[in-house]
């Protein structure tokens, strides 16, 4: 009598507010693979002629799947089928071959796609290298990080941010996953000298992914709680690393791993022995494995002209173009990135004897951002080398990728791409935009899109700009004024260029549409109708030294960390005056050409501030003219240096209580006995706000690691939460202590009561902006199903 498989079983489990029937939970969760199997899996993949990889890859492969016999099987060579059982798939240009399985959730790291790549990122994706074997590719990149921080953090964001977009997590739950994800191995290496680990990345449902740490986080989790969870089982906390075993990083991470799972597996045992297994043994069970494509081979066909380095990059992005680009869309921006550097690399392999090969991979490789802005002067290094900013990478970018002959070469292969029949200057420019805003785009998230849509009218491809010039390096732009008015065509482009990135960047000259003409001055209103081109196409007539004077002047002012007080005034609401800061104002002023300085000042000689009535006014004087006067604003106060900051005594609600740079000051660092009378009501670490936040590495000091701002952000909402909550429960305790005091003074004094209500009213104020901004950015979409089959394809 033989005993069979232990039947899945059905759970009735509340999420949320919800009764959710959770249906084919094992009652036992598989093992890891031995060693032995292991050796047997990484054998049989070596063995097959159709794939190369690392051994260390194989060994991640044979180790991230708990079913490695069938693994073993489908890569095994047969007399019938000399490539084995694998999975193929004819792409463009390449064939990919790959195995299917299960694999464990907690072995597989998010990837990088346009999607993510396009945000508003404050941690940049890493650097993106293919990897050959005697000439062979094979399928595999390599991503180079800064260092382990680098990675910690990356991997972090991409879950946050993720899930922010959206989750999947109540039909998983439900059901599992149940599309395959797409994956391939992956060369971690760090420019800091860490060695190198390899590893597992999803490529194709990072959404999947991020949702099934989600499930099992549990409901209500935070995004920010779910991404910290996933980070530490994926990459330890500093406790489980230094615990694990393993001669090498990539083995002690691996056994932490292990641990980590072994743990996971301990708690579901425990739940599965009672009388009626709950949640959490539906959370653990759900996504403990998941279906997976991982790509173990590929082979570029006769006549491609990708090199060998790049086939597989090109293929898996043409995998994932063939779904988001034609089918399930990603957003613009993460298309146009994809459509411009694809071509890009198109014409690379070309092979064309007008432009050297090497260079057209620096462009490449800052257009992607694998070459930092740090290197500008020695890419671009001629007899006069550019300053390394933002600004000057923006450019030479432009200068590049707008050469007559080039940019049409690139048009054909962007339309060959995006399957359009014909691509104008505007649509050139659609394309370009989210590749110029990639260094400042977290910084200046709040323009974004108004900067985006500028683009998409145009941006600076102006007729004079996309006939080929050379930029002239300066550290001030007004010197170029005078060679262009005097017939320097390549001083004159570079002012129009630089200066024309800056306003557009810095919201300071937008797509105008019908509601704009004839507003008020700040309120966005312009003098006339005019495309964005158009108007850098005016101010920079070598006959117009008022608008010369704006593009230098805006160039000169442009910083690539800020925001002007030009595009976001940030006004207050309580009275308090704005925090000190030891940077200068950054602020655009208003040009008058009488003016010694160039700057305009009204009547009592305060500088009047730029607008974009003023920008488009200034690309056309005497159409400008022929309109209705602008009119007339209040005087606004001059922006005065602010003085060095100060140590500030921590108030009632926490004022004060922070850096500038968002870490807490040492009045509320971790203290000890928190939980005696007077002690604050929670603590703070150095690196990631409110304690739970993010771990520091194995030998590493927590004060050595900044996090990123989502992470401090998470810490600093714990804080407010529990602030609020503290302030609620001191108000309760006076409330019922009033009866007790004496008459001799009042529970609280009524000069106290007033600045308590003047906080609370800004506090309230803040709160109520801060959920009509997130209501207006995260409203729903029509027809926006629950189900993941029908939403996952799409955001992923």
């Amino acid at each position: 009598m033989t005993t069979g498989t232990p039947a899945a079983m059905s759970l009735d489990v509340t999420w949320g507010t919800d009764s959710i029937r959770v249906t084919n939970i094992s009652p036992h969760l598989p093992t890891d693979p031995t060693d032995h199997q292991i050796a047997a899996v990484s054998a049989a993949g070596r063995a097959n002629p159709s794939t190369w990889l690392p051994d260390a890859s194989w060994d991640v492969i044979a180790r991230a799947t708990p079913r490695p016999d069938p693994l073993t099987v489908q890569l095994r060579p047969t007399q019938d089928e000399p490539a084995g059982l694998l999975m193929i798939e004819n792409v463009e240009g390449a064939t990919l071959r790959s195995v299917v399985t299960r694999v464990l959730l907690s072995e597989l790291f998010p990837g990088i796609q346009p999607r993510t790549g396009t945000e508003v990122s404050e941690v940049p994706d890493p650097q993106v290298h293919g990897i050959t074997h005697e000439g062979r590719p094979g399928a595999i990149v390599q991503y180079r990080y800064e260092n382990l921080t680098h990675l910690r953090n990356h991997v972090w964001q991409t879950i946050f941010a993720t899930l922010h977009m959206n989750s999947y997590a109540t039909s998983i739950l439900t059901r599992s996953i149940t599309r395959n994800l797409i994956t391939h191995p992956v060369e971690i290496t760090f420019a800091d000298g860490t060695e190198p680990i390899h590893v597992l990345v999803v490529r194709d449902g990072i959404t999947r992914l991020a949702s099934a740490w989600a499930v099992l986080a549990g409901h209500g989790a935070d995004p920010s709680e779910v991404a910290t969870l996933a980070t530490d089982a994926l990459l330890g906390t500093a406790s489980a690393t230094e615990a694990a075993a393993g001669p090498g990083l990539g083995q002690r991470l691996a056994a932490s791993r292990a641990r980590w799972r072994q743990d996971l597996r301990t708690e579901f045992d425990e739940e599965m022995q009672g009388a009626a297994p709950g949640l959490r043994a539906a959370q653990i069970a759900q996504p403990y494995v998941v279906p997976a494509q991982i790509a173990v081979g590929v082979e570029g066909h006769d006549g491609r002209l990708v090199s060998p380095e790049d086939i597989f990059d090109d293929a898996i992005r043409s995998v994932l173009a063939s779904v988001h680009v034609e089918f399930k869309q990603w957003d613009e921006a993460a298309q146009n990135i994809e459509v411009l550097t694809r071509a890009l690399k198109r014409i690379i392999q070309q092979g064309d004897p007008r432009w050297d090969t090497a260079d057209l991979q620096a462009v490449y490789g800052l257009a992607v951002g694998r070459i930092p802005v740090t290197e500008l002067p020695q890419v671009f290094g001629g007899d006069l080398a550019p300053p390394a900013t933002a600004l000057w990478r923006a450019v030479y970018l432009i200068r590049a990728l707008t050469q007559p002959d080039l940019l049409e070469l690139l048009k054909d292969q962007a339309k060959a791409i995006k399957g359009g029949q014909r691509m104008s200057v505007k649509g050139f420019g659609e394309l370009l935009g989210p590749i110029i805003d990639l260094p400042w785009r977290a910084k200046k998230k709040l323009v974004t899109k108004q900067a985006r849509n500028a683009w998409n009218n145009g941006g600076v491809l102006t007729n004079d700009v996309t006939q080929g010039w050379t930029p002239v390096p300066t550290e001030d732009f007004t010197t170029l004024i005078a060679p262009a008015m005097n017939g320097d065509d390549d001083a004159r482009r570079t002012l129009a260029v630089a200066g024309g990135v800056a306003l557009i960047a810095d919201k300071l000259l937008t797509r105008n549409v019908g509601s704009s003409l004839g507003a008020m001055k700040e309120k966005g209103g312009v003098p006339f109708r005019a495309d964005v081109y158009k108007v850098i196409e005016g101010l920079s007539k070598r006959t117009n030294e008022l608008g010369l004077w704006t593009l230098a002047l805006a160039a000169n002012k442009f910083r690539s960390d800020d925001l002007p007080q030009n595009s976001v005034l940030k006004q207050s609401l309580t009275g308090k005056e704005p925090t000190a800061s030891a940077e200068p104002p950054y602020v655009y002023f208003k040009v008058d050409l009488d003016a010694e300085d160039r700057i305009a000042r009204d009547a009592v000689g305060v500088p009047e501030r730029l607008y974009e009535w003023d920008v488009v006014a200034a690309s056309d004087p005497d159409r400008a003219a022929r309109t209705a006067p602008s009119p007339v604003l209040a005087p606004a106060p001059a922006p005065a240096p602010a003085p060095a900051p100060a140590p500030v005594a921590p108030s009632s609600n926490c004022e004060g209580a922070f850096g500038q740079d968002g870490t807490p000051a040492d009045e509320f660092a971790e203290t000890p006995g928190a939980e005696e009378p007077g002690a604050p009501l929670f603590q703070f670490s150095a690196v990631g706000g409110a304690i739970g936040g993010v771990a520091p590495l194995p030998g590493q000091r927590e004060e050595d690691t900044p996090a990123p701002p989502s992470q401090r952000a998470a810490g600093h909402r714990k804080a407010l939460r529990l602030g609020v909550q503290g302030a609620r429960d001191s108000l309760d305790h006076l409330h019922t202590l009033e009866p007790e005091v004496g008459g001799h003074t009042p529970i609280v004094p009524v000069d106290q009561l007033d600045e308590l209500h003047k906080l609370l009213v800004g506090i309230l104020t803040d709160v109520e902006n801060l959920r009509r901004r997130v209501m207006e950015d995260h409203a729903p979409q029509d027809g926006d199903p629950e189900s993941e089959e029908s939403q996952e394809t799409a955001l992923d």
